[in-house]
């Protein structure tokens, strides 16, 4: 058995790295022949265009990986069929399920190097393709996230209006602070001051201006050089914007920013599908695995694997498809976020099974 394991994981593997070589040399030329006279307007350094172009590669491996996953696997059902391979090993009394189970194992493993590969290289790899696009080729500075100007910002009942924020020393020039009361949204307190910086884990105000409200009744006035505010929870990390796409960060920085959205009040309905996301598409490589099983049970003649080879590919674009429209259904907040990322997962993992089941009959 060792040995007709070996025999299906290495021939899968040789069909793999054929097609995904295949694959991302096509869709290099597609983008060179798409992308190229633009860039040209900007530089003639064809090492930066170089590595703009080679730096898609981890993009293309990720987005084309369930298309590479089920052509390797209906290649090699497709080859054990036609030389009667597979009716081989079954007379031998070895059942499909048996036969394909190191390949199941194999698309498991391939998942979790997917997404790894999506975790850790694919967000590198954007940020030094957008850094070299931007200061290389185009001759612009990338946006400074913490130095920032004409800040709006809400925090629970408190709004912040901030006219210059240094993240770099955590200094804030002219700040305005609106509370409004929880129930009635009356203002009942703002707060002005010249300056603000971060000291000790709060914010030390300076020629600070105070005024309570009520019934918009001015019931209070007073002025501070310094003044400390502990009820303000809001940090200098929350002033600082995401510069990055969802796609150059990886899942903890998504998530940490996510966090900082759901703390503003900000939407983050979008980054929170891309989120799961990068979870959950990993998988669909193991998935789509499982409609290749079918084609070890075809008929040996041609017509037959052709129309199955043909099923397998539309299964894989349906798939693909529904994960989009589900996708773009989440961004549009028709469905939730969870649903979005994990129905079409559930319904073709359900379908594969069926498929598993019914090839063992």
């Amino acid at each position: 058995m060792r040995i007709l394991d070996k025999y299906i994981v290495k021939q899968y593997l040789i069909n793999f790295f054929i097609i995904i070589l295949s694959f991302s040399a096509l869709f290099i030329i597609i983008d060179v022949f798409d992308r190229l006279p633009r860039l040209l307007r900007y530089t003639n350094n064809y090492i930066d265009m170089a590595q703009y172009f080679l730096l898609r590669i981890p993009y293309l491996f990720v987005l084309t990986s369930p298309i590479v996953v089920l052509l390797s696997g209906l290649f090699l059902m497709s080859s054990l069929s036609k030389y009667n391979e597979s009716i081989a090993i079954r007379a031998a009394g070895i059942s499909i399920f048996r036969m394909v189970r190191p390949l199941l194992i194999l698309g498991f493993f391939m998942s979790l190097i997917i997404m790894s590969f999506g975790e850790f290289i694919l967000p590198l790899a954007e940020n030094r393709r957008n850094k070299i696009y931007t200061e290389n080729i185009k001759q612009q500075e990338i946006e400074d996230i913490k130095m920032r100007s004409n800040i709006f910002y809400s925090d629970d009942n408190f709004l912040f209006y901030l006219n210059f924020f240094d993240g770099y020393n955590n200094k804030i020039r002219v700040i305005d602070i609106t509370e409004k009361d929880k129930v009635t949204g009356q203002i009942v307190r703002k707060i002005q001051a010249n300056e603000a910086i971060w000291e000790e884990k709060q914010w030390s105000f300076r020629h600070c201006y105070e005024r309570h409200f009520e019934n918009q009744e001015l019931t209070f006035f007073e002025y501070q050089s310094i003044k400390y505010i502990p009820e303000i929870k809001t940090t200098p990390n929350d002033f600082i914007k995401s510069a990055k796409s969802t796609m150059s960060m990886n899942f903890f920085e998504l998530r940490e920013y996510i966090t900082r959205l759901k703390k503003i009040g900000e939407k983050h309905h979008i980054e929170q599908i891309d989120l799961y996301m990068k979870v959950t598409f990993p998988f669909a490589n193991f998935i789509i695995l499982l409609f290749c099983i079918p084609l070890a049970t075809a008929s040996v003649r041609s017509k037959g694997r052709g129309v199955i080879f043909l099923m397998g590919i539309v299964i894989c674009f349906s798939y693909l498809v529904m994960l989009r429209i589900c996708q773009s259904l989440g961004y549009n907040e028709i469905i939730s976020p969870i649903t979005a990322t994990l129905f079409p997962h559930i319904i073709f993992l359900l379908i594969g099974l069926y498929y598993l089941i019914k090839s063992e009959i």
